[in-house]
């Protein structure tokens, strides 16, 4: 299993690495075969379909929790009723999303009126149709994503989504030149979709024996999954406003160009979500075993504290440069149409630093079954997100949607769950942020040193944009092999870098 946590995790950086490369050449291509307001129509669809995955009622997240209690008492039978509960239950979500699906075609009209023309309206509905069904298959999948992810086969798990990052773009780009547009680029993300589909099913089936029990299935067991699974339901409804519900207002109450450069910014933003997540996923079904074995608050502390400062630490390093660079680099990927999506990144980046540096705190919240305080939280700080969004767009367009997404960060993530972590889930906040500092403060001055520099020498070409990435490289990874690692971490990494060259 530790060779599958590291395989599991360099592979998920080369798939980061990977898609970014893709990115800064896909992107691009999209914006010119599509134009900025076919673009910004596939963008706000899309944001809009993906709403979908609120169906889903946050049964993903509970089936690691409950599998591993199932493995603990080595109840193999227990383990086949949970699969059938949760294959039923994603059948009926599947057939409830193409009804909804449907529900949004028919009233494309109604939703987008104010914000498109009649040409991008009709191109609104076509993406709506594939959309929706891609989104069904992708329900079916999960039980079998989940069972992969309960045995710990990141390395299974991080190639078949590398082979997402490279085909769905090449194959994307194909129907593209063949004219297909907009509904080109939806087909073949379905296309990539029923090919995961199916190689989880495969490999759930023949490799991993999973078996499922259709008969005599428990009640209370159903109902206690389903209450676990609402709080994580409510959860998932902020992330769903706070990711998806701004290219709507946008899209209904500013332009498709307006959505075009926002979205561009929300791919940016992502980026960092990635690189964090790649990390904590492979610690989900460690943490579950913990906390259903021995429950100990001090080894969790310790686990989200060493996750998280690594987490800091690259965190901070993308960030910083792409303040030191970011504004050239914008400029090449995007144009100067979207030049204002650096500063929209730069805006909303800054505060998930908090959550992506703690998002092994919420598995752990799960695994406790105590994740209903953060639902309940999360759900008012998005209502506060609409609300700032919705009242500021007229006046200012997308910089509305940044400010709203910072406040609800800043109050959920940032006040309530820290306190929430220390006095209610028994972690040591103050020992967490004790080892954050120092990575924080070795950043900022890196960061101002770098600024500072390039006012004398600024980043307007790419060799100067070159120059300046191996210059802040080195002197980010020099202070942080100074102040970040620790003693025993510094000699760990020496020690394997004497072993491979023996």
């Amino acid at each position: 299993m530790r060779s599958q946590k590291k395989t599991g995790a360099i592979l998920g950086y080369l798939n980061i690495g990977a898609k970014n490369l893709v990115n800064l050449i896909y992107v691009p291509l999209l914006l010119h075969f599509l134009g900025q307001g076919d673009y910004g129509v596939y963008q706000m669809t899309a944001s809009v379909t993906f709403a979908l995955v609120i169906l889903e009622a946050g049964f993903s997240g509970a089936y690691i929790r409950f599998y591993m209690r199932k493995r603990a008492k080595n109840d193999e039978a227990g383990i086949r009723e949970l699969n059938g509960i949760f294959l039923l239950t994603y059948l009926a979500v599947a057939l409830s999303c193409l009804v909804c699906g449907a529900v949004l075609v028919a009233n494309v009209e109604r939703i987008f009126s104010r914000g498109l023309t009649p040409s991008e309206l009709g191109l609104a509905r076509n993406l709506m149709v594939i959309m929706s069904v891609n989104v069904a298959l992708q329900f079916l999948s999960s039980p079998f994503d989940s069972f992969i992810a309960a045995h710990e086969q990141f390395v299974f798990q991080q190639s078949r989504q590398l082979f997402v990052t490279v085909v769905q773009p090449f194959l994307a780009v194909m129907l593209l030149m063949l004219g297909m547009g907009a509904v080109g680029v939806a087909s073949a993300q379905l296309v990539v979709t029923t090919v995961l589909l199916l190689l989880n099913i495969s490999f759930s089936l023949r490799k991993l024996g999973m078996r499922f029990t259709f008969r005599g299935l428990e009640g209370s067991l159903f109902r206690a999954i389903l209450v676990f699974s609402f709080w994580i339901f409510l959860n998932q409804i902020f992330d769903l406003v706070n990711n998806n519900v701004p290219n709507f207002l946008l899209g209904a109450m500013a332009s498709s160009s307006a959505v075009a450069v926002f979205s561009i910014a929300m791919q940016i933003r992502n980026i960092f979500f990635s690189m964090s997540t790649t990390m904590s996923n492979v610690f989900v079904p460690q943490i579950n075993r913990m906390v259903a074995e021995s429950d100990d608050n001090n080894a969790l502390t310790r686990l989200m504290t060493r996750v998280g400062r690594y987490q800091m630490i690259l965190f901070w390093y993308l960030f910083g440069g792409f303040i030191v660079l970011g504004r050239f680099f914008v400029h090449i990927w995007a144009g100067n149409a979207n030049a204002d999506a650096y500063w929209l990144a730069v805006i909303m980046v800054f505060p998930v630093m908090i959550p992506l540096t703690q998002n092994t705190g919420i598995e752990i919240q799960r695994a406790k079954n105590r994740h209903k305080m953060r639902s309940l939280i999360y759900i008012l700080t998005s209502v506060i997100d609409i609300a700032v969004s919705a009242l500021l767009i007229p006046k200012i367009g997308y910089w509305a949607t940044a400010i709203g997404y910072d406040a609800s960060i800043l109050l959920g993530t940032g006040m309530f769950m820290n306190w929430y972590y220390h006095n209610r889930i028994g972690l040591n906040m103050l020992y967490f942020w004790r080892n954050m500092l120092p990575t924080i403060a070795l950043a900022i001055g890196t960061v101002v040193l770098c600024l500072g520099g390039s006012v004398l020498l600024p980043v307007n070409s790419i060799p100067t944009f070159i120059g300046w990435g191996i210059g802040y490289s080195l002197i980010f990874v020099g202070l942080a092999w100074r102040f970040s690692l620790t003693d025993a971490e510094r000699e760990k990494v020496l020690q394997r870098i004497a072993n491979k060259h023996r």
